[in-house]
């Protein structure tokens, strides 16, 4: 007892008798003096955050770092930061702030820095969840679908999945609540299954981010940020409910979240039910059926230098199989086969904040059970359990220079519960160092460092077809890129960076039957390897900006499904097999945003956005997006009225153009599809409402995406599909 007595003193010695400093103060207008009220400060290494008072007054408390960062953030207003070193206990700041029609930046937190865009060298998208309802979405990917460069694969409406420059399924790696999701999302019709509520953005890493996250980020990073608990001492709740028109569904979400000064709570519970999609000719694809539940708890403790975040999320799907039928009848329960998902996630994120550095500590954990269900039978029934830890050190920041290493691991298992096993059960054991150097000089930012990781996969057998399986992968990856203001106005960052992959089990082990056909895994299978460089050019002025985004993407060992030829059983399904080719594909996104100073209510936006994909042997890759040209019109008032805060319309007319496909492909023809979107922000004394109401495919215009599963079958995507949105928050 007394040794472990005097290891709890040793470990919690470097945490106690930290100094807890404090800021006060006040923004105003920079020409009227006037206070500025929620206007948002935030400190990023902390990620501590508060709002000035209908005073424009402030006061964050319980600081204990001697030196910060602090950032000044409101639309219509030039954003500012300051630097604050702590030589008395408590700081009071007068901050003015300047009048400025360009939009805010954000402060981006899957590049591990927690900076602002300006201020990061690799290239991050960020899109809020207020800003993807405004426009209208019925799931999460449709948000993020909305980002150029980002595309969704699909198997009707329900299973969603983003595509990332060309590349989805398990080389586009997915972080909730700071956790990798980990969900079986390797096959085609296999949906990413992450309820939008609780979360409150989406960024996006387009390209190979295997320095910060290992292997599975080998074409990109979508990380979800979830929702913030309530300014302290405050008390905030919130009822959100659509309808859409195409599957005569609803999705109902409802939270409550309070705060006093060191202990947080929230709580968050969403429900939908969607019948079966509607296409064009107001005909139903037969089994395109769809319901979710979704609750998630947290709970956050401020004690002296250390904060801690313990968040749980229960999700549950299911998602009819669409068949290759339609019929003029709806159905609200799936009547053929249908996926089962259930998704417990549990993460704790502890922050340790020295006098300069700080420790981040992420513990993960989440159990998947994914069954394919049909009349009451569990075809396949397995369990996914992974158990992960990742650990961040932040060295203090010395002569311009900023450094982090850090050390993540991972432990998964896989168990079947019936004798169809499609895949076999197995152990998966990860784990990976890397270090990080950021250095700043004048208007340049270099970034560099260097990773190496290792996975060890050890199977059992199943059958004469699948003996055991015990292999190790490794490998060293690494990034290099540089950002630079020409001018003040102009940004330029060039990126370089490589990434890895190592074969799921699917890709080594499956065989069976699966979305129509039977696959058959590679045990020979080796590591995907790739390096990507890539160019962003901005320009911004006060009425216009401008971006150009080029990569080239080379990939050796890319797995893919290949046909197998040769005689099969009468009436027995195709057969394929993983094989691998080198690869490469290419291309970018170029954009305008245009914003006359005179009428800042309204914003033109347009971009266009290519990637071409193909194997060494000079075939095309399959389901790479095809080129899309958007255009959008909006207008957006900020209004005076005491009680009428906002208003906006918009329009939308999305352009896609002939798709590329290799041999195995048909056609797949361009189309336009036309959106429209209009809303509200209103308030009647404290309780503030939304009113949002979208079209998608307003003209109900027929088409087939390649990046839909049920094009090969002649399905079509839905047709008109209208969105009321209305929300509530007191």
């Amino acid at each position: 007892m007394k040794i472990l007595k005097i290891l709890s003193i040793l470990l919690f010695f470097p945490y106690i008798g930290f100094s807890q400093f404090i800021i006060k103060g006040q923004v105003t207008d920079a020409d009227s003096q006037e206070p500025i009220p929620n206007v948002v400060i935030q400190i990023p290494t902390l990620e501590k955050n508060t709002f000035t008072d209908i005073d424009g007054k402030f006061e964050i408390k319980n600081i204990p770092l001697k030196k910060i960062e602090l950032y000044f953030l409101h639309q219509g207003y030039e954003k500012i930061n300051k630097v604050i070193e702590f030589k008395q206990k408590e700081i009071y700041l007068n901050v003015k702030l300047k009048h400025s029609p360009l939009e805010l930046d954000e402060i981006i937190l899957s590049t591990g820095l927690n900076k602002l865009q300006k201020d990061n060298v690799m290239k991050v998208s960020h899109r809020s969840l207020k800003a993807m309802e405004e426009k209208g979405i019925q799931n999460l990917v449709d948000g993020m679908a909305q980002i150029p460069g980002v595309r969704k694969m699909n198997a009707g409406v329900g299973i969603n999945k983003p595509v990332i420059r060309g590349l989805t399924g398990n080389r586009v790696l997915v972080y909730n609540q700071g956790v990798k999701m980990e969900n079986y999302q390797f096959g085609e019709k296999h949906g990413m299954d992450v309820d939008p509520s609780g979360i409150r953005a989406v960024e996006v890493i387009k390209g190979p981010a295997s320095l910060l996250y290992g292997s599975d980020a080998l074409g990109g990073v979508v990380y979800l940020i979830p929702e913030k608990y309530a300014p302290a001492h405050q008390n905030k709740t919130d009822i959100n409910s659509k309808y859409f028109s195409n599957t005569q569904g609803f999705y109902t979400t409802a939270g409550h979240k309070t705060s006093g000064q060191k202990w947080k709570f929230l709580s968050r519970i969403a429900y939908s039910k969607n019948g079966e999609y509607q296409i064009p000719d107001k005909q139903r694809v037969v089994n395109s059926s769809y319901n979710s539940f979704d609750t998630k708890l947290g709970v956050s403790y401020t004690f002296n230098n250390i904060d801690s975040d313990l968040r749980y999320n229960y999700n549950q799907n299911q998602n009819g199989i669409p068949l290759y039928t339609v019929s003029k009848a709806i159905d609200f329960e799936p009547i053929g086969k249908y996926q089962d998902v259930k998704n417990h996630l549990i993460s704790l994120k502890n922050k340790i904040n020295f006098d300069q550095s700080k420790l981040f500590i992420n513990i993960g954990y989440s159990n998947v059970r994914r069954t394919l269900v049909k009349t009451s039978q569990r075809l396949i029934d397995m369990r996914l359990e992974n158990w992960s830890l990742d650990a961040k050190y932040y060295f203090p920041e010395k002569n311009n220079w900023e450094i982090i290493t850090g050390w993540q691991s991972e432990f998964k298992t896989n168990k079947n519960f019936n004798s169809n096993q499609l895949l076999p059960n197995a152990e998966v054991f990860s784990t990976g160092i890397f270090g990080n150097f950021n250095y700043t000089y004048l208007n340049t930012i270099v970034q560099t460092g260097i990773r190496y990781d290792f996975r060890n996969i050890d199977t059992e057998t199943v059958n004469q077809y699948r003996p055991a399986l015990n292999k190790s992968f490794n490998s060293i990856t690494g990034a290099l890129g540089v950002k630079t203001s020409v001018t003040p106005l102009m940004d330029i960052r060039f990126n370089i960076a490589s990434g890895f992959r190592a074969p799921n089990l699917s890709e080594l082990t499956s065989y069976g039957e699966h979305v129509g056909r039977i696959e058959v895994g590679n045990p020979n299978l080796k590591n995907e390897q790739n390096i990507q460089a890539d160019i962003n050019w901005e320009f911004k002025t006060t009425h216009i900006e401008f971006f150009v985004n080029t990569f080239y993407n080379r990939i050796y060992n890319y797995i893919y499904l290949s046909p197998k030829f040769g005689p099969n059983p009468p009436n027995s399904l195709p057969v394929y097999e993983y094989a691998q080719n080198n690869a490469k594909l290419y291309g970018g996104e170029a954009g305008i945003h245009f914003h006359p100073h005179p009428l800042k209510w309204l914003h033109i936006n347009s971009s266009f956005e290519t990637v071409i994909g193909k194997k060494d042997n000079g075939l095309y890759l399959p389901l790479i997006p095809a080129d899309t040209w958007n255009n959008e019109v909006r207008i957006m008032v900020d209004s005076q009225n005491k009680n009428l805060k906002k208003y906006f319309f918009g329009i939308e007319i999305n352009k896609i153009f002939d798709a590329r496909t290799n041999l195995y492909e048909k056609e797949y023809p361009g189309y336009t599809v036309l959106n429209a979107s209009l809303g509200t922000i209103f308030s009647i004394k404290k309780t503030k409402m939304v009113l949002t109401a979208s079209a998608q495919n307003l003209t109900n215009k027929t088409y087939m995406p390649v990046t839909s599963t049920l094009s090969k079958i002649n399905i079509p995507n839905t047709g008109r599909n209208f969105i009321l949105n209305f929300k509530v928050s007191f």
